[in-house]
């Protein structure tokens, strides 16, 4: 007698939709109870025993939050700085105290260095301290009834702003301020503003350390269900663009915007629409209406110290000459977080980059989710019959289950000759939606050999952090392709770059004085990139020269540094991008964890700038909040990322957690009976989830991986 029916066999989309809805339900619930138990821990409970359990709300927002949002961005663009300040109003729609919390993106080499928060008529001015000190200052402040505001900073680009005892129909507006460098790319000038986080994947293997569960979780929120609409935190965007010569071409690729001559060389940009959700990163782009502008130096004296900001570029066009052969790895991803448009793209960009491969060209591609699977078992010849298995490989990849970038990043590494002397350029595809990047970024400083890393970010809202710092870390560059409409230009001007001889060799040197430059690790240079070189000394004067090899001929640029032009803001970018180079340390081993902290805390305090040691708090000296009156907490929801699937992510049957979503109004302390929580059972029904999908997507791989071959 059979005690069970017999299994019937699953489709491929059937294993992946299970295997995807296991990981979730498993990672999310143990993340859930690892918080908490965290939590009551650091509030001095038993985490044994029953009562009260701490929650944060990282599930799916299911009605209007009681606080509502809304963002208006200030931008002034000053040569190739520019300086945004970005204004977030919290209105308490209920009839409760309330605190709020929101998680929200910024670009990764921006200095934020100014809070303001408005209550009625009184600004309070932010204060910088130590992030465990600001914590604590607001925290009391909180329990006393007092207004606070806080800016944390969990990411080099996230930052979580933090109001507490909004009154019933108050609101309060929290004002931050930062700078950040201006891109330039062949002659193409952009500012990029980060408006939105998608959902971050936490690695399994992350959840066995305490440490690495906290960190995890400062990067999540809670996402709003679609039902709730696009208005949830609309954003104004204005650019005043003055940079220095008449701009031409003025677009935004993702946003429809209006444009109006505000000078002979200044324009005013808006968005056409007066607001847009906050679903997708605002790009601005415009050139020179005339030739090459040559405004590529600022200073500052700040103390009695200099500082200088140098761009150098090298020739837009370069002659490759006899070109030597490649080894190229194409890594895509295919994750759930690709889901929908982001897919397409990737897999677009993907056959097109196949499709410039030489017959004398090695290559191999690699695809990953929570598993991966390799083509060929290693590097082979670019062949008509290898390419078009290729390009069937990569049309039949569909988008599901978690994101473990680590293990194909490191089979990418691989390198069966080290010993030679030819290119080797691995290319990811991705959104890079992860929460583990510095174990990415550990693994290149030690991994990286000869090969060169190249990051193309696909889609609306990727992670530019990742993006940056591992193409950084690689010495290669990024490239951000946002709808597929832009696939074939982006991909086919990174490919021509990338046929290009890189400027390789580079060094720098300062004749007339003496600077303390970043980035301290110089990376390859490719035709019409520039590199910007940040210093500091005690004064500045003589000429910066960069020299290099473009195949086997010397190249060589300077700067008279004479020429430079003032600006208030170089001095905290030179700090912020300092911060970088030690982040570069710690991962490649230099230092110690404790000693990069404490090196990040006095760059942040000296210079009066947010870090991951440092932050900014505000506090109103007058209590607000009467005696006896509760405070509610409430983290506020984020909008799915512009082109996201949300079906294809988590599936409009995937169950959530019970012990990941409270309310959206939920108190700070909610009572549960001990055999509530139920998270075993939930564990062990992701772990079976988790199997059945695992084996049942191993079988179909390999079926699927010979089909291909045969």
């Amino acid at each position: 007698m059979l005690l069970h029916p017999p299994l019937r066999p699953m489709s491929h989309r059937e294993t992946r939709k299970r295997l995807s809805v296991g990981t979730i339900t498993l990672v999310a619930v143990v993340i859930s109870c690892l918080v908490s138990t965290h939590a009551r821990a650091q509030d001095g409970q038993d985490p044994a025993a029953g009562g009260a359990l701490m929650l944060q709300g990282k599930g799916l927002a299911s009605a209007q939050p009681a606080v509502r949002l809304g963002t208006d961005m200030d931008v002034t663009v000053s040569g190739q700085i520019l300086r945004v300040r970005v204004t977030q109003a919290f209105r308490n729609t209920s009839d409760k105290w309330m605190e709020a919390t929101y998680l929200y993106p910024l670009p990764d080499d921006g200095a934020v260095d100014t809070l303001k928060m408005v209550v009625g008529q009184r600004v309070i001015l932010g204060k910088i301290k130590r992030r465990q000190e600001a914590r604590e200052i607001y925290d009391q402040a909180k329990a006393e009834g007092r207004k606070a505001g806080l800016v944390e900073s969990d990411r080099p680009n996230l930052f979580r702003n933090s109001v507490a005892n909004i009154g019933p129909g108050e609101t309060v507006l929290i004002a931050i301020e930062y700078q950040a460098p201006v891109r330039q790319l062949g002659g193409e000038f952009a500012m990029r503003l980060p408006l939105v986080v998608g959902p971050r994947y936490v690695p399994p293997h992350s959840l066995t350390d305490g440490a690495a569960t906290a960190d995890a979780a400062r990067v999540i929120a809670p996402l709003a269900d679609p039902a709730l609409g696009r208005s949830l935190n609309p954003v104004s965007i204005t650019v005043h663009l003055a940079p220095g010569f008449v701009p031409a071409n003025v677009i935004s690729p993702y946003h429809k915007i209006s444009v109006v001559e505000a000078g002979p060389a200044e324009r005013t940009v808006t968005l056409a629409a007066g607001e847009e959700p906050a679903d997708r990163d605002f790009e601005l782009r415009w050139r020179s209406a005339s030739a090459d502008p040559t405004i590529g130096l600022f200073r500052q004296t700040l103390g009695n110290q200099q500082y200088v900001m140098a761009t150098i570029t090298p020739q837009a066009k370069v002659e490759p000459g006899q070109l030597a052969p490649r080894e190229m790895i194409f890594v895509i991803d295919n994750s759930g977080s690709m889901s929908g448009e982001s897919m397409a793209a990737a897999k677009q960009s993907l056959l097109h980059a196949l499709g410039t491969l030489r017959p004398e060209d090695r290559f191999n591609v690699i695809r990953f989710d929570d598993t991966m699977t390799q083509l060929f078992e290693h590097s082979t010849l670019a062949s008509a019959e290898q390419i078009a298995l290729a390009r069937r490989f990569t049309e039949g990849l569909e988008a599901a289950g978690g994101t473990e970038m680590l293990p194909a990043l490191k089979a990418a590494l691989i390198d069966d000759h080290p010993e030679d002397t030819g290119l080797r350029q691995v290319i990811f595809l991705t959104d890079g939606s992860i929460s583990n990047e510095k174990e990415m970024m550990a693994e290149i400083a030690a991994k990286a050999g000869r090969s060169r890393v190249f990051m193309v970010g696909i889609g609306s809202a990727p992670n530019n952090f990742l993006m940056h710092r591992m193409a950084e870390t690689g010495r290669g560059t990024y490239t951000n392709i946002g709808d597929g409409a832009e696939v074939m230009a982006r991909m086919t001007a990174l490919l021509n770059r990338l046929t290009a001889p890189a400027v390789r060799e580079l060094a720098v040197r300062v004749e007339g004085s003496a600077l303390s430059l970043t980035p301290e690790r110089l990376p390859d240079l490719y035709a019409g990139e520039p590199l910007v070189l940040l210093g500091r000394g005690d004064r500045i004067e003589g000429r910066l020269v960069v020299t290099g090899k473009i195949g086997d001929k010397p190249w060589s640029q300077s700067v008279d540094l004479g020429r430079s032009v003032e600006s208030p803001s170089v001095a905290r970018l030179w700090a912020n991008r300092k911060i970088g180079d030690v982040e570069a340390q710690r991962w490649s081993g230099q230092l110690e964890s404790e000693a990069a902290d404490a090196a990040i805390a006095e760059l942040g305090l000296t210079y009066e700038i947010v870090t991951t040691q440092t932050s900014l708090v505000a506090v109103d000296e007058t209590p607000a909040r009467p005696d006896g009156a509760r405070l509610k907490q409430e983290e506020l929801p984020l909008l799915l990322p512009k082109g996201w699937d949300f079906d294809g992510l988590l599936g409009r049957d995937a169950p959530l957690p019970a012990a990941s979503a409270p309310p959206p109004e939920q108190e700070q302390m909610i009572k549960l009976p001990q055999t509530a929580t139920g998270f075993l059972g939930a564990i062990y029904r992701g772990l079976t989830l988790l199997g059945l999908g695992l084996v049942g997507l191993m079988t179909l791989r390999r079926r699927h991986v010979v089909e291909l071959r045969s």
